[in-house]
C-alpha cells in the first residue's frame, strides 16, 4: 500500500529522532538563510522548514524537478527529493444554504536542492536572512501579550488567569535559554480563546494524551522558529533518551502529529510577530 504525504513526512522525521536528532531543536544558523523557493524566492514554512533544514545543504535555494528543467538545467542521476507541503483552500457549497466555505486541502510537491542539481547558470543566491528583530523587542511588540510574572520557580502558561509564569533571567545558564523558555511559553498563550483559540488549550487536555502532546509539540515549534526569527542558537538542548522516546510514540500513534502541529506553529510564530497568517509554500 503506498504511503499517505503524512505518513512519509512522519516517517522522516521518527528517522532523525532515531539517530539522535531533534529536528525542531536543531541549532538554525542563518548563515546560509532560511530554505525558499529557487524561482520565487518565497520561504517555506512551518513542516517544511524542519524538513530541508535536516538535510543541512548549505544553499537555501530548492525547486521542483520542472522548475529546474525550466531553467535550463537538470537534477543529478541518483539524488532524492524532498516532500513540502502546502495547504490549499478549497471552495465547497452547502447543500441546504448554498454557501460557500473554504477547506484546507493538503497538497505537496517534491523539491531538490541546488546542489544537487547542475546546468543552471546565473542562480544568484539569495543574502543570508539576518535577525528581523531582536529576541527582547519579539516579546516586547507581541499583540494582546498576557501578562510575564517573574520570580516563579518553574515556566509555564496558565490559561485559565492568562499569563506566563516564569523564572527570573538570571537563574538561566544562558540568555538562548532564556528566550526559548520564554518563546515556548509564549506560543502556548497564543491558543487562549482571546487570541488563535486552540482547542489544545482552550480544552483542558489530560497529561500525556494524544491532545496534551499535540500542544506542547505546537510549543516547542513555535520556539524553534522564533528562535531562528531572533538568530538564537539553542545551545543546551534536550536530547535525553526519555525525551526522544516519549516523541516517537507521540509521532507513530499519530502520523499527522507533525503536520497539524508545525501549521499551528507557525499560525502562533506569525500571531506572535504580528505577520499575516499564511500557507506553506511549495512553488
Amino acid at each position: 500500500m503506498k504511503q499517505s504525504i503524512y505518513e512519509e513526512i512522519t516517517g522522516r522525521i521518527i528517522t532523525m529522532l532515531e539517530a539522535g536528532t531533534i529536528p525542531w531543536r536543531k541549532p538554525w544558523t542563518v548563515t546560509a538563510g532560511m530554505p525558499r523557493n529557487l524561482i520565487s524566492k518565497k520561504a517555506y514554512r512551518g513542516v517544511n522548514v524542519l524538513l530541508l533544514h535536516a538535510l543541512s545543504y548549505e544553499s537555501p535555494l530548492w525547486a521542483t524537478y520542472k522548475q529546474v528543467a525550466q531553467l535550463g538545467g537538470s537534477v543529478r542521476r541518483g539524488e532524492k527529493a524532498c516532500p513540502v507541503i502546502f495547504w490549499k483552500p478549497l471552495e465547497v457549497a452547502d447543500k441546504e444554504t448554498g454557501e460557500t466555505q473554504k477547506i484546507p486541502l493538503l497538497r505537496y510537491f517534491y523539491v531538490f536542492n541546488l546542489a544537487q542539481c547542475q546546468g543552471l547558470t546565473d542562480i544568484s543566491a539569495p543574502l543570508a536572512t539576518p535577525a528581523t528583530t531582536e529576541a527582547q523587542a519579539i516579546i516586547d511588540n507581541m499583540p494582546q501579550r498576557p501578562d510575564i510574572k517573574f520570580g516563579m520557580t518553574k515556566a509555564f502558561y496558565s490559561p485559565r488567569e492568562d499569563f506566563v509564569a516564569m523564572p527570573n533571567r538570571d537563574r538561566f545558564d544562558s540568555e538562548a535559554g532564556y528566550f526559548a523558555t520564554l518563546f515556548h511559553e509564549l506560543t502556548h498563550a497564543t491558543g487562549h480563546e482571546t487570541r488563535l483559540n486552540r482547542q489544545t488549550v482552550t480544552k483542558q487536555a489530560g497529561f500525556g494524551s494524544n491532545e496534551y502532546s499535540k500542544e506542547e509539540l505546537v510549543a516547542e515549534l513555535g520556539a524553534s522558529f522564533l528562535c531562528a526569527e531572533a538568530a538564537i542558537v539553542q545551545h543546551t538542548l534536550d536530547n535525553t533518551a526519555a525525551y526522544i522516546a516519549n516523541w516517537l510514540t507521540a509521532l507513530k500513534n499519530d502520523s499527522k502529529l507533525i503536520i497539524q502541529a508545525s501549521a499551528q506553529a507557525q499560525k502562533a510564530t506569525d500571531f506572535i510577530l504580528a505577520k499575516k497568517f499564511g500557507d506553506a509554500i511549495a512553488e
